[in-house]
């Protein structure tokens, strides 16, 4: 396989001051997969393009982004159901795909956990668990162990059809973990449960995962469930990854408009260029380089981000309310143009119509960006 330094393929990311996955190690750490701009088309439709992760031992990993974007080829192709066009793959420092390798599913020890369950329907729960693993003395003591590990104890004789949607899923992981993989995939493995079930089944598993130190790779189009599995998120827009980093990183400092836009509520606001400042109807930014930004100039902001309070001499009007139980969100149109969202506690309680004066909350900042992409100061 051929070598290339983690670097190359973090330095845009640390130039900007974005994490990347590679960051989030210790120097000790070896890397439990890495993929290296790993490409793969279906006809004419580029459906990964350059992909490169490096992901240290015991990290989970969200992929995160729109249907069609590429998270599952990237998980098929990990797990060798299907080879990539170019680029290499390696888990735990073996390669696993390159010009000269392509090693087969079974013996890459990658585990997978399907969005349905994929469980045997004709096999008990233990024989589900213990379908992958080979028949000797250790076997059921195998199974014994996973079964406590996921909290299995008392429903090892019962068939798929006798389990709620929780229970096949954790089934599911416990057979994907029972042959001890390097690597573990899950495919939207949530996505299926209704969202009170999905919030306590996602917990349970997490806390699976962290408290064995298992390395996972887990793809999700919902940027809340992204923010709680993944120690980094990697954020994916038509084959491409679009951003990486820590949780924190990619939501408050998105690089680019899409991002900002996937990773949760936000507005844009047309912004102008003055001296030593950018500024907008709602607050301003600081901008002491002198180039002038030729293009559209916008401030990113989030409802969090903004007050407002009643005053008949303010820049707004509310025109939308919608109770959130302990918090309201309100919709204010400006009056110089565009509408900008403010999340406030329930008890600042403001009816529709009222004029409002709606400014940046103090110790928060905007985010400029030009044509789309971030301006970094």
């Amino acid at each position: 396989m051929a070598t290339r330094s983690k670097v190359e393929y973090a330095a845009a990311d640390r130039a900007l001051g974005h994490t990347t996955v590679s960051d989030l190690a210790s120097g000790s750490d070896e890397p439990m997969l890495e993929c290296q701009q790993v490409s793969k088309s279906f006809g004419d439709v580029a459906a990964l393009s350059g992909f490169s992760i490096v992901l240290p031992q015991g990290r989970v990993l969200a992929l995160l982004g729109p249907s069609g974007c590429g998270k599952t080829t990237a998980l098929r192709l990990i797990a060798g159901f299907a080879s990539p066009d170019s680029g290499s793959i390696a888990i735990a420092s073996r390669p696993v795909y390159d010009r000269g390798t392509n090693v087969l599913p079974e013996k890459r020890r990658v585990g997978m956990v399907f969005q349905e369950g994929a469980l045997f329907p004709h096999l008990t729960v233990e024989q589900n668990i213990a379908f992958g693993l080979s028949r000797d003395d250790r076997r059921s003591d195998r199974v014994t162990e996973v079964v406590r590990m996921t909290g299995l104890e008392g429903l090892t004789q019962r068939m798929p059809y006798e389990l709620s949607g929780g229970q096949q899923q954790r089934v599911a992981l416990a057979r994907a973990l029972a042959p001890r993989p390097e690597l573990l995939l899950l495919d939207e493995p949530f996505s299926n449960l209704d969202p009170g079930l999905r919030e306590q089944v996602r917990r349970d598993v997490m806390a699976i995962l962290r408290d064995n130190g298992i390395t996972a790779i887990f793809v999700t189009h919902d940027q809340e469930e992204a923010m709680y599995v993944g120690d980094t998120i990697a954020v994916m827009n038509g084959g491409r990854i679009e951003q990486q980093g820590a949780p924190e990183m990619v939501f408050h400092r998105p690089r680019t408009k899409f991002v900002a836009e996937f990773i949760g509520m936000v507005d844009f606001l047309p912004g102008s260029q003055k001296a030593g400042r950018i500024e907008t109807a709602i607050g301003a930014a600081e901008w002491h380089n002198e180039t002038r930004l030729e293009g559209i100039l916008e401030f990113m902001t989030r409802p969090d981000c903004v007050e407002c309070f009643e005053s008949e001499e303010g820049n707004g009007t509310i025109v939308e309310r919608e109770f959130r139980g302990a918090f309201y969100l309100y919709r204010i149109a400006l009056d110089c143009g565009g509408t900008v969202r403010s999340l406030l506690s329930h008890i600042n309680e403001h009816e529709v119509g009222a004029r409002v004066s709606a400014r940046v909350r103090s110790g928060h900042s905007l985010r400029p960006f030009l044509d789309g992409m971030a301006l970094e100061a």
